[in-house]
């Protein structure tokens, strides 16, 4: 090979037989060669500069190669390209790019798709100005009249719409108009092509620009509608999947454009919900949760209704093919694979009052025309409510009065049915919720593992009626009854309802809480017994389930009878599992849990599991600077999970690991933790360092400067809105710190300030309740203990942070606010005076001040203006404040 450039390039005979024997080689499943050895080489040819030039001739002029070593050419220089097309000789670029163009009308359709693979990958590296004849040859190609062409053309242009839309929707010098418009009405064009193949490219690029609604497609807007109108009824499933999917999209952005078609529309994507396809139907199903959620007029949906709910219920009965029919009958026998473990995340623990919901209903793995329909019913509930019921419950009975074995799919689409509507509805299935809970119990026995299986998600979706319910003796009697169903199911030989049966008994706990008391031991024994026979998959499950009912119940596990049942199995997996085990991560959710609710009764326990998560940190640690050391990668879960234990521990035990903390390492690994790289693990870290803060300070002492430091840089960053939950728990530990070290702090008050008064100013952007509380709790504070650092500065920010004063609720927290507001208003009370109305309504928002001594404080205060302000000033202060306001502040004497 030849590295300087000639005036036109030629492949040498000898370099390009090289090539096609070595990507003959590696497209051989027969060839005896080492794959990786060919790969070595391809890289070594790699270093040569025309090395792309090569497979580029061998792409577009191999004729005599077969077609397969031709596309893994076109195949290796795309990837090659995406790497080295910037850094190239300007002389090859223009060659690999003219060898492309020729290629647009290959008579193989495997070469042609290939060449438009790496035509859009050069757009996307180059720009449509780097490559002005590019243009030129797509419309050329188009206006062929040469199937061929006009396939090779339209498939680079797909591939264009679709990785990068933007690119033909902006000004190219030297041509009058941008190129979307000129292209658009030749897509259009091929709406009317006889060949399938055309229609479904055209359509699916001007789909590509829907949302981006460039004025090109705006303003032929009623030639796209046409064109969609006439598609609608193609022969070919996957031009009708396009046109549904381009009426989903439309109404997701764009409604108004539909709104004169829309009986229209919804008659057809009604017709097409009952497609033969089944993706086509999927499609059409997208549009109902698209057009309720964009909040659009429900009346316009109201008259389909009728005949909307049976498509809904039909389509919601398993199809023949669908690959949990399969699943199903998996027996708990069977060891899970790798393959069958979902990824797991653990939520970083939070200080705050902003908590994240889990939505665990989701009715398990791949989207399919079943889940679509069940969720468009449930929507369709949240926005009609009762008015469905009078056409879903017929149909829903009907199904379920269908008695045999071959019509088992429709009972069990009836029980999703039912509990899809559970939330929309309830007001009108409460009165009947007795029948229904009667009616369910059995079906949780029942032969067929499915309908076991979603009997038990149904009843958890009522679990919080059926709670409410349980005050009186036959509510009770259905609480019990579906408690004991429930465990029944969780000791299913099934693995798909002991899955089912878990989720539904931990949904059920969150609502029950405290009523689950009496019935603690045998749930107990049956999730420990649960424990003892799950596979992993589903024994993560059974840990859920354990955490929910620690939270749920918590001290009143504190019972050794209890604890007899639940530690052993858990201590003794716990020893089986090695640090870098990923099934610990569950174990060490489940016992922070359990620490939380036990309190001072894990104590017993504490040692070894505080140990243990510090050698975890550690060992993750090193992994983290030297993998092979370590002997084995990197993974943050381990050091969050095993961070948020600590924080558990040390929240349930307070003093009494005091010898722990103080003869371990956790000082400087907390350090490395909230210095790292990774916002989960300083989020975790923050959280447990605002834990320490409060009965540990003095262990912190020796490193305090540091941790100060790197906990205000978390408040100080360009990218707040990225990590606000890392600064939200930095922004607490900085406040927890400041009560316990006062002075010691004052290094750092300026920065600190200067940092959350931007956050309290600009809230409502922010939009995050808990990091704008606890900035107004810190800067509190802060003002608390170095009242004559802030104080000259107080008039900058004394507004904003009353306004956030005023909505936190009356807690321990608040007071050391109100402390620091005292504080600086008696160094300098002028400070606050333009800001006085607002300071009035955030004392104001106090239901009682139940510290004497801060109560008085306030008091003096407010007489201390009141003295100042003489000659009527108070009274014209007081006057623009609200008669609630002026009421509440009676409390205070003035």
């Amino acid at each position: 090979m030849e590295a300087p450039a000639p005036a036109a390039w030629q492949p040498q005979e000898e370099g390009f037989k090289e090539i096609c024997g070595l990507l003959e080689h590696q497209i051989s499943p027969t060839s005896t060669t080492d794959k990786f050895q060919i790969w070595q080489q391809l890289q070594h040819f790699s270093q040569f500069p025309d090395f792309n030039n090569y497979l580029a001739f061998i792409l577009s002029r191999a004729e005599g190669k077969s077609v397969e070593i031709r596309q893994a050419a076109g195949l290796l220089l795309k990837n090659n390209l995406r790497n080295a097309y910037k850094t190239m000789m300007p002389a090859y670029q223009q060659y690999i790019k003219s060898e492309l163009l020729p290629c647009l009308g290959a008579a193989d359709r495997h070469i042609r798709s290939t060449v438009g693979t790496i035509i859009s990958v050069v757009v996307q590296l180059g720009g449509i100005l780097g490559w002005p004849e590019l243009l030129q040859a797509l419309i050329t190609c188009l206006d062929s009249n040469d199937l061929n062409h006009m396939e090779g053309a339209m498939d680079a242009l797909s591939k264009i719409c679709e990785d990068i839309p933007q690119v033909l929707d902006s000004d190219v010098p030297g041509l009058p108009d941008r190129p979307i418009k000129i292209i658009l009405p030749r897509l259009y064009q091929f709406f009317q092509s006889p060949h399938t193949s055309l229609k479904k490219l055209a359509l699916g690029s001007v789909n590509q620009y829907i949302m981006l609604m460039p004025a090109a497609l705006y303003a032929s807007m009623n030639q796209y509608l046409q064109g969609l109108f006439a598609l609608a009824n193609d022969q070919a499933a996957e031009v009708r999947k396009l046109v549904c999917s381009a009426f989903v999209q439309l109404i997701e952005v764009r409604p108004s454009f539909l709104e004169p078609h829309l009986r229209d529309v919804v008659e057809y994507i009604l017709q097409v919900n009952k497609d033969g396809d089944d993706e086509v139907a999927l499609e059409a199903c997208e549009f109902w949760s698209a057009y309720c959620d964009a909040q659009l007029p429900p009346e316009n949906l109201r008259e389909f209704l009728p005949r909307l709910i049976p498509v809904l219920l039909s389509n919601m009965a398993y199809a023949d093919d669908d690959e949990s029919l399969a699943e199903a009958e998996e027996d708990e026998s069977l060891p899970d694979r790798d393959q069958d473990l979902k990824p797991r995340f653990h939520t970083s623990r939070f200080h705050g009052s902003d908590s994240v919901e889990d939505d665990d209903d989701d009715i398990v793995n791949a989207w399919n025309l079943r889940k679509c329909s069940a969720a468009a019913l449930d929507i369709l509930s949240n926005v009609f409510g009762d008015e469905i019921l009078p056409t879903l419950m017929p149909v829903v009975e009907a199904k379920l009065a269908a008695s045999g074995d071959e019509s088992w799919k429709d009972r069990e689409a009836a029980v999703l049915a039912l509990g899809a509507v559970a939330e929309g509805c309830i007001d009108g299935l409460y009165p009947h919720l007795s029948q229904m809970v009667e009616f369910l119990i059995p079906l949780l026995d029942d032969k067929f593992p499915l309908i076991r299986s979603i009997s038990c998600w149904t009843v958890s979706r009522f679990s919080k009626y059926i709670v409410q319910e349980s005050g009186h003796h036959k509510g009770y009697e259905h609480f019990d009854k579906v408690l004991m169903g429930l465990l029944r199911r969780i000791l299913d030989t099934n693995k798909r309802v002991q899955e089912a049966a878990c989720s539904a008994f931990a949904t059920l706990e969150e609502e029950a809480a405290e009523d689950l008391a009496p019935r603690l031991e045998i749930i107990l024994q049956h999730l420990m017994c649960a424990f003892g026979k799950y596979q992993r998959r589903n024994l993560r499950i059974v840990y859920d389930a354990i955490g929910t009912l620690a939270d749920a119940v918590g001290a009143e596990l504190n019972k050794p009878a209890y604890l007899e049942i639940l530690m052993p199995p858990l201590i003794a997996k716990w020893q089986q599992l090695s640090n870098s085990d990923k099934d610990i991560f569950p174990l060490l959710e489940c016992f922070t849990s359990i620490a939380q609710a036990l309190g001072t009764g894990f104590s017993q326990f504490a040692e070894p599991v505080f140990q243990r998560c510090i050698a975890i940190i550690q060992s993750q640690q090193l992994a983290k600077a030297d993998p092979v050391t370590a002997g084995f990668l990197y993974d943050k879960e381990f050091i969050v999970c095993s961070l948020d234990l600590l924080s558990g521990i040390v929240e349930s035990l307070g003093g009494g690991i005091e010898s722990l903390v103080s003869q371990s390492n956790l000082r400087d690994l907390l350090l490395q933790c909230c210095m790292d790289d990774v916002s989960d693990v300083r989020q975790s870290a923050f959280a447990l360092l605002g834990d320490l803060a409060r009965l540990f300070a003095a262990h912190l002492r020796p490193r305090l400067p540091e941790f100060l430091d790197v906990a205000a840089k978390q408040l100080n960053t360009p990218k707040l809105k990225e990590t606000i939950s890392v600064a939200n728990n930095a922004c607490w530990a900085i406040g927890e710190l400041a009560v316990k070290v006062h002075q010691e702090i004052s290094p750092i008050a300026m920065t600190v300030m200067s940092c959350l008064v931007p956050i309290l100013q600009h809230s409502e952007e922010l939009n995050n309740k808990s990091l704008v509380e606890n900035s107004a709790i810190t800067l509190g504070r802060l003002a608390w203990v170095c009242p004559e650092i802030l104080s000259p500065h107080m008039e900058h920010f004394m507004q904003s942070w009353c306004i956030a004063l005023s909505m936190i609720h009356d807690d321990i927290e608040k007071e050391d606010a109100f402390r620091g507001l005292c504080a600086m208003v008696r160094k300098n009370p002028s400070g606050a005076l333009s800001s006085l109305v607002f300071m009035c309504k955030a004392i104001a928002s106090w239901h009682e001040i139940r510290n004497e001594e801060l109560h008085n404080e306030v008091c003096q205060v407010l007489h201390g203006y009141k003295q100042m302000l003489r000659n009527g000033a108070w009274d014209q202060y007081m006057s623009a404040l609200e008669p609630p306001v002026k009421e509440k502040l009676l409390k205070y004497q003035v």
